[in-house]
């Protein structure tokens, strides 16, 4: 399935073989769900501004960071992040997050770290997660702007 591979492939990127530009300790950060049918998505933004949204169901945006203003939301987001190491605990899998659950995943220099809850918790501000939800959120309404 194209889903399952862009993610493996996002997941185990290098960030120096990409040529991504240096940050303070992610070089990237990852917002993924799974409703209770098993349909999903990952939405990617990394370090250049290269922004992605992916669905399981087989649709969604590849290069929507080419338009500024998503860009610059990928940007903020990875900001946010930065600011919230505490929040990340090492990721030991590839797996997609429960049916109900948001995983929000760094793209760290040091290995892939994870955070998250119910994404309804998250959604309603209820979760010290919450600030990081709403950030990549912006990046999803940006990408739709942006993208017809």
């Amino acid at each position: 399935m194209p889903y399952d591979g862009l993610r493996r492939l996002v997941l185990g990127l290098d960030p120096r073989e990409a040529g991504l530009p240096e940050r303070s300790w992610a070089y990237g950060a990852l917002l993924e769900t799974t409703d209770e049918d098993g349909s999903g998505y990952t939405l990617v933004c990394l370090a250049d501004g290269t922004t992605s949204l992916y669905t399981s169901t087989g649709g969604g945006v590849i290069g929507a960071g080419e338009h500024e203003a998503v860009a610059a939301a990928t940007l903020r987001f990875l900001d946010v992040v930065e600011g919230a190491p505490a929040l990340f605990e090492p990721d030991p899998d590839d797996g997609r997050p429960r049916p109900g659950d948001a995983v929000l995943r760094a793209l760290a220099y040091s290995g892939r770290l994870r955070a998250g809850g119910a994404e309804r918790e998250l959604a309603e501000g209820r979760h010290p997660v919450s600030p990081l939800f709403f950030a990549a959120h912006d990046v999803i309404a940006q990408v739709r702007r942006a993208t017809p």
